[in-house]
């Protein structure tokens, strides 16, 4: 896994920046409903996304929780005294304090199956019944868009798939979360280019090719001959699911 620390830095110029963020927080607002006065967005990151929901809904108190201590204080500078740093299976918040819950780009890091189900059941734990819990299903398909790079990587070893839809909509159902719509948008910038993609592998991006595995450099070199080396293939297509806590 990557260190996010280490990736804070640049982690929004490499991951689509704002028109990514703007299209991002369209999606999830577009499943919170409308009387919700307190949203918390688990693993805010940089907060590039999180700032955007207050903006979009006037009256949203929004509070954003992250592990990396670099994520936390670049979100901090982008809602100063409304983030805190904390383990996403451990929220620091009480029972029913919130009428929404987020986690974008969460559950798909999450390796083991009792961190997913530990995660769910705090994101339940801190809603209130009649609230929302939103969170993004099955990222790695996501960037699977047919791609000649995609073909290329089709042959890596597989990669386990945390945040399957149907493994987060029973997390959810065993803590009175019910499915509630969903929404899809686009990742804007995030798309593959053969180049990229090589400097992603060396660098740890895909779990079951880590920096030093001995099928790196052989998964490079067909990356590195394919054609228009520097061209981005289609952006990536993600899916957000909703879940209501019933009473």
């Amino acid at each position: 896994m990557l260190d996010y620390d280490e990736e804070a830095e640049r982690y929004d110029t490499l991951r689509g920046g704002e028109p990514r963020a703007a299209a991002a927080a369209e999606a999830v607002m577009s499943l919170v409903p409308r009387r919700a006065r307190r949203l918390l967005d688990v693993a805010c990151g940089t907060g590039i996304v999180t700032r955007r929901f207050p903006a979009a809904r006037p009256g949203l108190r929004v509070t954003g929780v992250d592990l990396s201590t670099s994520m936390t204080l670049r979100a901090g500078v982008r809602l100063p005294g409304a983030v805190v740093r904390a383990d996403s299976r451990r929220l620091p918040f009480r029972d029913a304090s919130f009428d929404a819950v987020v986690s974008v780009w969460l559950l798909h890091l999450l390796t083991d199956p009792a961190d997913v189900r530990a995660v769910v059941a705090e994101c339940a734990r801190v809603l209130r019944p009649g609230g929302v819990y939103v969170t993004t299903v099955h990222k790695g398909l996501s960037h699977n868009v047919g791609s000649d790079i995609d073909a290329v990587l089709a042959e890596r070893p597989p990669s386990p798939v945390p945040d399957d839809p149907a493994t987060v909509t029973a997390c959810a159902a065993g803590h009175g979360l019910v499915p509630a719509g969903e929404a899809r948008f686009r990742g804007h910038g995030q798309g593959r280019s053969p180049r990229r993609t090589v400097e992603d592998l060396r660098r740890g991006w895909f779990v079951t090719l880590p920096p030093g595995h001995l099928l790196v450099e052989e998964f490079a070199a067909r990356l590195s001959a394919l054609p228009d080396q520097d061209r981005p293939r289609p952006d990536p297509v993600f899916t957000l699911r909703a879940f209501r806590r019933t009473a």
